[in-house]
């Protein structure tokens, strides 16, 4: 890793494997990991990447050689991982995981004891022991052990959170493209409890994502769209290399975004299970979830992009509710973490509750035009030019600078460029309710911003 770039990005440490992520960079990180949870149990689990087996080896001999025992919770998704840390009572956990990235990465995700990853400060701490190379020596060897079950208490426990009577009465039928990620250890089985006929695709487990790639955008689940129009199923779920995210279609075959889901389901948790819950969500979220949280007396806590700052706000605010436009919801009851999973289950809840269509329940939210794409740029003189120059350009009614730059045009209008934490790109979101002057604001900003990029 380039020694002038921060340890840790939006989430969790990644590179591609073999070349960022090399032998010495692994067991110095792990060393640090070591000197950060100082002693005690760590669980460690991993996803289906190629070269997760040789990573948890890696990982687990140097915290033994630390002094630290390691629970191997085998292969997993995510949030089962972060589950059975706070579960189980470790000291912490480790995640091995690019969650969607490509195949070529991988990662270290820690989690701290309650079950959460680690918050920005415990990661600069991490950091600073990983620059100064203060790392602890021990006499004892700490031991590996498996640590079994935690998938069979996952569901078990999700499915206490859930009216599994009333949703086994309708029973559903769901398509899942579960993308060939790990979800496909849970997903299927969880549904199939809640007396769900499921159809599976891309549904074994693969490092190389042969499928449709290890992230679900509206732009690579056609599968998904048809098979859940000709099955004619009644919710369809597709889900990230690790399975943390989750993206709907509805029974027509349209794919929503995360955060229309997300309004729909934080709008059923303070109507019906919470009322007045406060909901946390990073800036780039829909201001249609701000609308429907003051009609009914709740707050939207905004935060920096990223599940980690969500899920951190989430502890601090002993918040139920949270969410992220890309898929990741949170559902705090169970843990304050993203869950694809979890977030099935409570859409398969609603759907129960309602007793209408997804496509039905979507198109009772306000309507607003979303615009979301992203331009690649590695140059960090580059991305500063360009957030100056949204910061300075034209005369808008409002900017925010709380990550990224978002610029309000009007009330309900609003334009966003941030960098990516962990890939070389700059995103960039827009919402309107008038449709012609978010296409507008678009193309006048992505003409700015190529002709910044062009420079070079």
């Amino acid at each position: 890793m380039n020694k002038n770039m921060p340890l840790f990005g939006t989430n969790g440490i990644r590179g591609i494997f073999g070349k960022d992520l090399s032998l010495d960079f692994l067991v110095d990180v792990s060393k640090s990991l070591g000197a950060y949870y100082k002693e005690g149990s760590i669980l460690v689990g991993r996803d289906g990447r190629n070269s997760n087996n040789i990573m948890f080896n890696i990982i687990t001999a140097v915290l033994n050689s630390s002094g630290l025992d390691t629970g191997d919770a085998g292969l997993l998704p995510t949030p089962c991982l972060q589950y059975a840390t706070k579960k189980n009572q470790y000291v912490g956990g480790i995640m091995i995981t690019a969650s969607h990235n490509p195949p070529e990465y991988n990662g270290v995700k820690p989690i701290a004891k309650d079950g959460v990853e680690l918050s920005r400060e415990d990661e600069i701490m991490v950091e600073e022991i990983f620059r100064n190379k203060s790392f602890i020596n021990s006499n004892k060897i700490g031991r590996n052990f498996k640590e079994d079950l935690i998938i069979d208490s996952y569901i078990g426990d999700v499915l206490k959170l859930v009216d599994v009577d009333r949703i086994k009465q309708h029973k559903f039928k769901i398509t899942m493209d579960l993308g060939n990620g790990i979800q496909a250890l849970v997903a299927p089985e969880l549904t199939k409890r809640l007396g769900c006929t499921v159809i599976a695709l891309n549904g074994t487990v693969d490092g190389n994502f042969p499928g449709r790639g290890s992230e679900p955008t509206p732009t690579n689940l056609n599968l998904l769209s048809s098979v859940a129009r000709e099955t004619k199923s009644d919710l369809g779920a597709a889900y990230d290399g690790d399975g943390d995210r989750s993206i709907f279609c509805d029974e027509q075959g349209n794919i929503h975004w995360g955060d229309k889901t997300g309004t729909l389901l934080a709008r059923y948790l303070i109507t019906e299970k919470h009322p007045k819950a406060k909901i946390v969500c990073p800036i780039n979220t829909t201001h249609v979830l701000t609308k429907i949280a003051q009609d009914n007396d709740s707050e939207v806590i905004h935060t920096k992009v990223g599940s980690v700052e969500v899920s951190r706000e989430m502890v601090k605010q002993n918040a139920f509710i949270g969410m992220e436009e890309n898929g990741g919801f949170m559902y705090g009851i169970l843990n304050q973490v993203r869950d694809g999973a979890m977030t099935t289950a409570l859409m398969l809840d609603l759907l129960a509750s309602e007793e209408k269509s997804l496509s039905e329940l979507l198109s009772s939210l306000p309507l607003v035009y979303q615009y979301k794409s992203k331009f690649h740029c590695s140059d960090i003189g580059l991305i500063k030019k360009l957030m100056d120059m949204v910061k300075n350009h034209g005369s808008p009614m409002k900017i925010e600078t709380l990550d990224g730059v978002k610029v309000w045009f009007d009330e309900e209008s609003w334009l966003m460029l941030r960098p990516s934490g962990t890939e070389p790109l700059i995103r960039i979101y827009g919402e309107s309710t008038d449709e012609l002057l978010i296409n507008s604001k678009v193309n006048e900003y992505t003409r700015l911003v190529t002709e910044i990029l062009n420079e070079k």
